[in-house]
């Protein structure tokens, strides 16, 4: 039963991260290749987030598995001949214990090392990518509004850097609009200034106050552009990626480099342990709910649906558990809420399944002659 189960989690993990990873992939790719990045950096863009998306999917997955192995044993009998062999629930419940602690090490590895480990790198590249001017300012064939009141266009760029037909507004100053054309232009950077060298063109001032328009031509002309890529850095970490170790003593100095409260990052570390936790509650669930009713011909149906309706609940109890300990630091144990509501359910599902006559109806009155 171990075996099946371990073969069908790789299954479902596989199918559903690639769902979920897919789904990444696609607003990775309008965000990035659109901006004018390389396909190299699209895909390390994806490879940084699959460990998220993992930890997202590797839960279901088990929870899947359980369902499967569990039905496809019912309905095969194979559960109905062990249990005629003396074996209660709780002791066919071993293997799957046993499953839901292999998906909670895996889980546990992914929510305190690689998750912390690729969201680090994650926002160092998005810092590199936000400063790479060459991605965000120089896009061909799209009118780009790198800040507020001021409009760039590039008809085309060549191979070699040459910007040709370029466009630059510059509405920012209330008392007078400018506007550059050139046919063509290059970038150069010296001492951490880049300058748009515009050859061959002309700038046009519209002075709002009387509507008059001052054209001058040129045959060169630097603009600075430094100061439109130019975007604050921020010096403090994100709590997703900050160590777990760190997050359970959360001092004054980390509370400000995050910008989040005591009480938050001491919930996001205790979530950080539950959701490992919730590998084996969610295994443990799926098997268990399959194991009330016992045999029918008619299949399992009605338990699947009540299983996944019971999964239902536990995510539901976790957004609420999580909001209410990120409220208050002493509520930190509120985060472990989901595991507990689903052991409970578990251990009563479980003694269901062990002694059904308690849960029948009992016939009222005689027997029929």
């Amino acid at each position: 039963m171990l075996s099946q189960l371990m073969v069908l989690f790789g299954f479902f993990s596989l199918v559903l991260v690639l769902i979920y990873w897919i789904n990444r992939a696609v607003s990775l790719f309008d965000q990035l290749i659109a901006d004018g990045q390389s396909a190299a950096v699209f895909l390390e863009f994806t490879a940084l987030s699959l460990p998220s998306v993992m930890r997202l999917a590797l839960p279901l997955a088990a929870f899947a598995a359980a369902v499967y192995v569990t039905n496809r044993m019912s309905t095969e009998s194979e559960l109905t001949v062990v249990q005629a062999t003396g074996y209660s629930p709780f002791r066919l419940a071993r293997p799957v214990m046993y499953f839901g602690l292999i998906v909670a090490v895996m889980m546990s590895v992914l929510m305190h090392f690689l998750v912390p480990l690729s969201s680090a790198r994650l926002v160092e590249r998005e810092a590199e990518i936000a400063q790479n001017i060459t991605a965000r300012f120089l896009t061909e064939g799209r009118f780009l509004e790198p800040v507020n009141g001021v409009t760039f266009y590039i008809r085309d760029i060549t191979p070699e850097g040459e910007l040709r037909d370029v466009f630059l507004s510059d509405t920012r100053d209330a008392d007078e609009q400018i506007t550059y054309t050139a046919a063509k232009a290059f970038l150069v950077r010296q001492d951490g200034v880049t300058q748009l060298v515009m050859i061959d063109g002309m700038i046009q001032i519209l002075r709002t106050a009387d509507q008059r328009l001052f054209r001058t031509s040129f045959d060169d002309f630097a603009f600075n552009i430094s100061n439109l890529m130019s975007e604050p850095r921020t010096s403090g970490r994100r709590e997703n990626v900050v160590p777990t170790w760190e997050l359970l003593r959360p001092t004054q100095a980390l509370q400000d480099e995050t910008n989040r409260s005591a009480a938050a990052l001491l919930a996001t570390a205790h979530d950080r342990f539950s959701q490992s936790i919730l590998g084996i509650v969610a295994a443990l669930l799926g098997f268990s709910a399959l194991m009330v009713g016992g045999y029918s011909r008619f299949g399992v149906w009605k338990q699947i649906i009540f299983a996944i309706v019971l999964i239902i609940i536990v995510k539901a109890i976790e957004t609420s558990g999580m909001r209410t300990a990120r409220s208050d630091p002493q509520f930190w144990f509120v985060a472990y809420l989901q595991c507990i509501v689903g052991f409970v359910m578990i251990w009563c599902l479980l003694f269901w399944a062990s002694r059904p006559y308690l849960f029948k109806r009992r016939i009222q009155g005689g027997s029929a002659p």
